[in-house]
């Protein structure tokens, strides 16, 4: 059960509380520019917005979610619950400049299970960002005991899903023409996983 919220912020468990004690962190990408990576607070919610805005017009059309409404923005940095929800965000110079989010079901089937997803601006794209917020994403989800990772796309996402495939994603599922995005478009469904079991836990398990 989480605490009560303190600050506009639902208090994580003490296992993610301890992984994110290393934030903010420093990033360095391939070129030498360091990020630094923190998860998202109530009052980011503008810098928030406006790095949705700074995505292309398409790719904003594989959001789940309307990212180009202020109100929508406004409303997740107003019920931050990073043990369901955590976004860790990417800054330089002030700006918002990548963003992975790590989703967690806290009962059911999926519980040992975290979904990933991950969104880069369109100038810090090639420079090794999307690697580096996916890795800090990978190491917070062992620290809160997850077994598994997945993360979604379409099928017209190549470019991301070869980055998650050279971090160890490997395609799991494609399903042809089964989703649709904001203007009702049908894309190939493709998932692709990562488990974060250890040899010696898979051992253990013999």
């Amino acid at each position: 059960m989480n605490a009560v919220p303190r600050n506009g912020i639902t208090q994580p468990p003490m296992s993610l509380e301890s992984a994110l004690d290393e934030f903010p962190k420093d990033l360095m990408l391939r070129d030498g520019l360091v990020c630094q990576a923190r998860p998202l607070e109530p009052g980011d919610h503008v810098a928030f917005h406006k790095f949705f805005t700074s995505l292309n017009a398409p790719e904003l059309l594989y959001i789940k979610h309307r990212v180009s409404e202020p109100e929508v923005v406004r409303a997740w940095c107003e019920q931050i619950d990073l043990g369901r929800n955590l976004p860790l965000l990417a800054w330089s110079g002030g700006d918002i400049v990548g963003v992975c989010t790590l989703h967690q079901s806290l009962g059911g089937w999926k519980r040992h299970i975290g979904r990933v997803s991950v969104h880069v601006h369109p100038k810090f794209r090639g420079r090794g960002l999307a690697q580096a917020l996916v890795n800090e994403i990978v190491e917070i989800a062992r620290a809160c005991s997850l077994e598994k990772l997945e993360a979604e796309f379409i099928g017209r996402q190549e470019g991301a899903m070869k980055v998650f495939g050279l971090l160890g994603f490997s395609e799991l599922v494609r399903l042809p023409d089964y989703v649709k995005d904001m203007q009702a478009i049908t894309h190939d469904y493709v998932l692709m996983g990562l488990d974060l079991l250890t040899d010696e836990e898979y051992a253990g398990m013999g």
